[in-house]
Parts: structure tokens; C-alpha cells; sequence
């Protein structure tokens, strides 16, 4: 369940969960994404809404600031190192600190992006350096860059999406399932690593869940693939992006002081089995 609406009557007010924390969230114009750049900014942070799509990164940010939060939208190739660079440097500019990265940018099967499904044997180069290019190289961009803030800072957050994927044998993914395996083992060493500075680096491994690019690769209730997912996970059904959001909100915020590390699915239970 994704946060109540702005401007919404409730009972007893409730304390922000990201009082003023400065937040960069990758991907953040749809799906995830922009729910996870929506509730971070209704729970008081300021967002980098951080996109290659500007145009729905800037519909995002507009959103969040008519609501009464503020956000910028940014224009950024996570695979690219100089506008990751300028990202980060957007944070500062414009809030003056970075507190939280959320490493949620990906590709998945994309016919609009020319990604294929195959194995390694079947796998094109070009579509396996693709995949460590937008999957796997902007996390390492992404923590590269942002932490060095976040020690002169005396801490952050990092959260890094990944998949249960990278938990799982899934044949015919393998491209995509060795990028989200590095992005788990990435997670680890930087969690052990970096605690003494005290920035937590924490890992979400989502399930099938309803957004725009797992909608391009099956995902959709009418396509066969919706029906064998829903008969192979406990819950029998995807997740909404929401729901994503939610538990990257608990990695974000305070809620987690004690937890880094960790690698957590998010799947209705897909992985129990």
C-alpha cells in the first residue's frame, strides 16, 4: 500500500518517515520508480526524479511540487559516468546534500530497447554489455559517486534494485540475471565496507511486479506468462509498484537504522519455494 494522498484528512498526524532527507531515485518517471519518488517526497523528502525519459521525470517532479513537496527532475544515462556525475551534483545544487540513492534504474525485455531473452549461447554481445551497462555499471557509478558525500556527511543510505533473479535459477535470462546477481554481491562488500562511515547499502530484489517494462515483457494479464507467474507465486499475483516502494521506503528510513547488508525479495513469496 503506497502512502495516503496529499491533502488527504487523517486521524492523529503522523511523523514523516524522510523529514528533509535529500533523495535520488534512478528511474523515477514511471513504474517504481515514480511510485517510489512520490511516497519518498509525501513522507518529507526533497527527490532527484532522475530519468533518461526527461519529459515524464519532469511530469513526476511537477506532480510531487503541486502537492506541496519539492523535486527536480534530471536527465540522466545511468550507464553514462558524466551524467551520473551531474546527477549527483543536481542533489547539491539544489538541496545542498544527498542523504539517500536508490539505485532503481534497469532494463528488462524490452522490444523498444532491442533486449533480447536467450541464454548465453543465444546471448549477442552487444545485448550482454548492454544489460552490465544499464543494470550493473550504473549501481557501481551510482555508489561510486555518492559516497564520498555521504562520508563527508557522516552517513547516508543507499538502496540498490535488483531481482529475485539473481536468487534463482531463471533460464533464458542470463544476461540479465548475472547483472542483478552483481548488484546483490555489489550490496554486500559496500554494506562491510562502509558501516564505519555509517551509510547503510541495502538490496531490493523484486518480483514480477505491474509497471510499464515488465508490462513490455509479458507481464500483462491478457499475455499467457501472467497466468504461469500468478500459479508459481504464493500470493498468485504480481506486485504493484507501491508495494515496491513501501519496502524501499522501510530500507530509506530510520525504520531500518539497525539493517544493512541485507537482500531482500519482494515477491509473494516466489522464492519460499
Amino acid at each position: 500500500m503506497g502512502a495516503m494522498p496529499y491533502g488527504k484528512e487523517a486521524g492523529p498526524q503522523v511523523k514523516a518517515q524522510l523529514p528533509d532527507r535529500v533523495a535520488i531515485i534512478t528511474g523515477g518517471a514511471k513504474g517504481q520508480g515514480r511510485a517510489a519518488s512520490l511516497l519518498f517526497a509525501s513522507e518529507g523528502a526533497k527527490v532527484i526524479v532522475a530519468d533518461r525519459d526527461f519529459e515524464n521525470a519532469e511530469i513526476t517532479a511537477n506532480e510531487i511540487k503541486a502537492a506541496g513537496g519539492q523535486a527536480v527532475a534530471v536527465k540522466v544515462d545511468v550507464s553514462v559516468e558524466e551524467d551520473v556525475k551531474n546527477m549527483i551534483a543536481a542533489a547539491i545544487d539544489s538541496f545542498g546534500r544527498l542523504d539517500i540513492l536508490f539505485n532503481n534504474a534497469g532494463i528488462g525485455y524490452s522490444e523498444k530497447d532491442k533486449v533480447v531473452i536467450a541464454g548465453v549461447v543465444d546471448t549477442p554481445v552487444e545485448a550482454w554489455d548492454t544489460f552490465m551497462a544499464v543494470n550493473l555499471r550504473s549501481v557501481f557509478l551510482g555508489c561510486k559517486h555518492a559516497l564520498p558525500i555521504m562520508i563527508k556527511q557522516g552517513g547516508g543510505v543507499i538502496v540498490n534494485s535488483a531481482s529475485i533473479n539473481a536468487l534463482v535459477s531463471m533460464p533464458g535470462a542470463d544476461h540479465y540475471t548475472a547483472a542483478k546477481g552483481g548488484i546483490v554481491a555489489l550490496t554486500r562488500v559496500l554494506a562491510d565496507v562502509y558501516g564505519p562511515s555509517g551509510i547503510r547499502v541495502n538490496c531490493l530484489c523484486p518480483g514480477s511486479t505491474m509497471t510499464p517494462m515488465l508490462g513490455e515483457g509479458g507481464m500483462d494479464p491478457s499475455n499467457p506468462r501472467f497466468d504461469r507467474w500468478k500459479a508459481n507465486c504464493p500470493l498468485r499475483r504480481p506486485a504493484t509498484a507501491d508495494e515496491m516502494a513501501s519496502v524501499a521506503l522501510f530500507l530509506a528510513s530510520d525504520a531500518s537504522s539497525f539493517v544493512t547488508g541485507v537482500i531482500i525479495p519482494v515477491d509473494g513469496g516466489y522464492t519460499c519455494r
